[in-house]
């Protein structure tokens, strides 16, 4: 079966996992593998991401698209210390929001709608995408051989998955600030965001992250991964039975969280395998080898939406450790 020339370095598509603030932890990743990933032995050739993680993912691939991923690492940096409540009124009002959410299982609260609502957090959040990616740069940035990227939503009405694609052929349904703050349209929170002809939310619902979409279609064999990294925010596994009502939340947003990423991964794994018992074509498929990257903290889910500028560098922090011991790890393999 043809594999990679050892000369060459190994083609990587990374995969971001969304989960809101918890995403600065991707970001925390992002930033060493930018910086200090081996180019003489892994080349990335796209990333994807959903929600918070489209929006990593987005930062990381301005600065690969420009040939500089030290920029796309500094451009995660500044976004999130954007995003940290900093000033009093934000920090006050994100205190509140996260103790709310901690409280719902003891307080009888209103169903609000985020139409009955001001829509300056979703007014903010757009203003701090177009201010951290040069998007007026990226039609001159994108050629057919640039890196790609990959965006997971979900159309409200029709129900149908979408991805937003850098090289899609339909220039609406391309890397736009719409794009972006539909994949992070949480319904909770966000109202829906209108598209080409479409209503978007939150991509958690569909794709979390794009996955297949390194692989299926027509892509070439060349073209696609070797290898595909994920960045995985909710984890696999909990060491004790859930009980409290808080906790069984937690336990189901994790869960519901990773179901979409597991069908994702099936699809690799039955292809690898069908290649392996010889049933597809080695001239049009390849083996991929799947790693993650996972957060390993103990958090609970109304920290998702904690923006304390100490939590945020917390996260930070625990992402470039997770990101040296893993590039550590595959050196070492």
């Amino acid at each position: 079966m043809p594999s990679p020339s050892p000369s060459l370095p190994k083609s990587v598509a990374l995969a971001c996992q969304g989960g809101g603030s918890h995403t600065a932890f991707t970001a925390g990743v992002l930033q060493v593998l930018l910086r200090h990933h081996d180019p003489a032995r892994h080349r990335f050739i796209a990333l994807s991401g959903t929600s918070g993680g489209a929006l990593c993912a987005a930062l990381a691939w301005n600065g690969l698209l420009a040939g500089n991923p030290a920029d796309g690492a500094n451009r995660l940096e500044a976004f999130w210390q954007d995003m940290a409540a900093r000033q009093l009124p934000d920090a006050l009002g994100n205190q509140f929001l996260v103790w709310l959410q901690r409280q719902a299982a003891f307080l009888a609260l209103p169903n609000i709608s985020p139409y009955q609502m001001p829509r300056s957090g979703q007014e903010y959040l757009a203003a701090m995408i177009e201010r951290h990616i040069d998007f007026p740069a990226l039609p001159g940035l994108i050629k057919p051989e640039s890196p790609e990227l990959l965006i997971g939503a979900v159309e409200v009405l029709s129900g149908k998955f979408t991805v937003f694609h850098s090289h899609h052929p339909d220039p609406r349904m391309r890397i736009t600030p719409p794009a972006l703050l539909a994949s992070a349209a949480i319904p909770e929170l966000f109202r829906a965001v209108p598209v080409a002809d479409g209503l978007y939310w939150d991509g958690l619902f569909s794709q979390n992250p794009p996955v297949r979409g390194f692989l299926a279609g027509d892509i070439a064999r060349e073209a696609k991964p070797d290898e595909i990294w994920i960045i995985q925010i909710n984890p696999d596994r909990r060491r004790e039975e859930p009980r409290s009502s808080n906790d069984i939340t937690d336990r189901r947003n994790e869960l519901a969280g990773n179901l979409s990423l597991a069908q994702e991964l099936f699809f690799v794994e039955q292809t690898n395998q069908w290649l392996a018992r010889g049933l597809l074509p080695a001239k049009n498929f390849k083996q991929v080898t799947v790693r993650r990257i996972p957060l390993e903290l103990a958090l609970d889910y109304p920290s998702k939406l904690d923006r304390q500028p100490a939590f945020i560098d917390r996260l930070l922090n625990e992402g470039r450790r997770a990101a040296g011991e893993f590039l550590t790890g595959i050196a070492a393999s």
